[in-house]
């Protein structure tokens, strides 16, 4: 969603309840996290498994921000970058929308990649869409996918529908109104117009524009930009008009709604335990805290389902800060985290190079590479996570097991074991030293450090000390 409101994430967390960040430029509105009032929706557990492409069991996941992303801000230019994404360990590349942006009530000087004047066609200032088509080739033949971000919940006050079915739109006292969020109130996305989706023209024309996409782009799926705005019966027709043509990976950015998942979705955001992560950060919530939320994860998801874990995407990095400032000192610990838990781990762009602005979303502003000096860092979890099945994702991973530390308000420790593959975390989420006493069994062995490229052998109530935010990636 283009975070362009106030987050309204809360969770009830051992009876503490915990919000997320909020965005001051806009009016209050739901980003799609469970709140403590959301119901539990268990039926998904029992819901058929929505499929997934083989190619998706060990994937990580890479945003592209078009416009920021090279001086050009177009897509010849990323594609030119794509076989250092796939050297870096990249396996899905998403793009931000590519589409023509609405001139009516634009925000800034070029506008909102989520204000689509047009669902079928590029972007000019992008490129053509032969230069789509050629970029999806050439992920193709380097082993990668491509997913589109779309926005289905609402489009440019200037997109031709406007005029031709205005029927399609939601009417608030017969005028047409910028989108409401689930409680019916405000979002405050003003250059924008929300579509009526009891419309089923409206319906037929949206299916139509996303099996475009994927025919005739040869496109692996989508991240679906504010999903829990557009009703779950809608996306069970989108899932098999979608895999009638080629399976599809989608993404939801909704977290508040487990149905989507038996719906239509693969994945969703973990935008809950991305405002977890940052609250432990700042010493507002302890580490013991992150065990209910993936508790309550377990119970509310279907077995093969999963999230995306993230610390930065383009909602935060522009809107709440980057990645230093929303996680300090120890952002490169909660990135492990992010990465080794389950679900799959998301790269921003510009993360390998240690991008230390907010990228501004409605101006060009484009991301200083340098000499990309991260990219060894996120290398060395990508490839973990394709090679070793521990951390493989939904069903074909490992559960996440909790190592016993004696200091687990500040330590968070786990092993993820998948038959012969194991892998052991250890990462003090504090700025304190602390002294560790591991307990527990099932982890006893002999590992190599990830990072530090040396042997390690773990027992049972063996001692350890941690510096502030130090971390260890142990796989045998």
């Amino acid at each position: 969603m283009r975070l362009t409101f106030i987050y309204l994430a809360s969770l009830l967390l051992i009876g503490t309840v915990w919000g997320c960040r909020t965005n001051p430029e806009q009016t209050e509105a739901q980003n799609g996290s469970l709140s403590a009032t959301t119901p539990t929706d268990t039926s998904t557990q029992n819901g058929s498994n929505v499929p997934a492409p083989e190619w998706t069991k060990n994937a990580t996941i890479y945003e592209v921000n078009v416009r920021q992303f090279s001086a050009k801000g177009d897509l010849a230019s990323v594609e030119i970058q794509l076989p250092r994404l796939k050297e870096l360990g990249v396996d899905i590349v998403w793009l931000m929308p590519i589409y023509p942006i609405g001139l009516e009530k634009k925000k800034g000087a070029l506008g909102s990649p989520y204000s689509v004047a047009d669902y079928k066609a590029v972007n000019p200032a992008y490129g053509t869409f032969d230069d789509l088509k050629h970029l999806v080739q050439r992920a193709h033949d380097l082993g990668m996918r491509v997913l589109l971000d779309y926005v289905p919940n609402h489009t440019a006050w200037d997109h031709p529908w406007v005029k031709q079915h205005p029927d399609w739109y939601t009417l608030v006292n017969g005028k047409m109104t910028s989108p409401l969020d689930d409680k019916g109130k405000p979002t405050g996305w003003d250059d924008v117009v929300e579509l009526n989706y009891d419309n089923p023209d409206l319906r037929a024309a949206m299916i139509d524009a996303m099996t475009f996409w994927v025919r005739e782009a040869d496109i692996d799926g989508y991240r679906m930009d504010a999903s829990g705005l557009v009703p779950d019966n809608f996306w069970q027709d989108v899932r098999p008009a979608l895999d009638k043509i080629k399976p599809v990976f989608m993404l939801s950015e909704w977290e508040a709604d487990p149905a989507q998942f038996k719906a239509c979705f693969n994945m969703n955001y973990g935008w809950a335990m991305h405002a977890l992560l940052k609250d432990i950060a700042k010493g507002k919530a302890k580490a013991t805290a992150i065990d209910s939320l993936l508790a309550s994860r377990k119970k509310e998801y279907p077995r093969w389902a999963y999230q995306m874990q993230f610390t930065q995407n383009h909602d935060e990095n522009t809107w709440n800060g980057t990645l230093t400032e929303s996680f300090g000192a120890g952002a490169k610990a909660f990135v492990i985290l992010t990465s080794t838990f389950n679900g799959m781990p998301l790269v921003y762009n510009g993360m390998e190079s240690g991008l230390n602005k907010r990228l501004l979303f409605f101006e060009k502003d484009s991301i200083n590479w340098g000499t990309y000096t991260d990219a060894t860092f996120y290398k060395s979890l990508l490839t973990l996570k394709h090679r070793n099945r521990a951390l493989w994702n939904g069903e074909a991973g490992g559960e996440l097991i909790k190592i016993p530390t004696g200091h687990d308000d500040q330590v968070y420790a786990f092993l993820r074991q998948r038959d012969n593959d194991r892998v052991v975390v250890l990462v003090n989420l504090s700025n304190q030293l602390q002294t560790i006493r591991l307990s527990g069994d099932g982890y006893a062995g002999l590992y190599t450090d990830v990072f530090e490229h040396k042997p390690m052998e773990l027992k049972t109530g063996m001692t350890m000390t941690l510096k502030p935010w130090e971390y260890h990636v142990m796989t045998n």
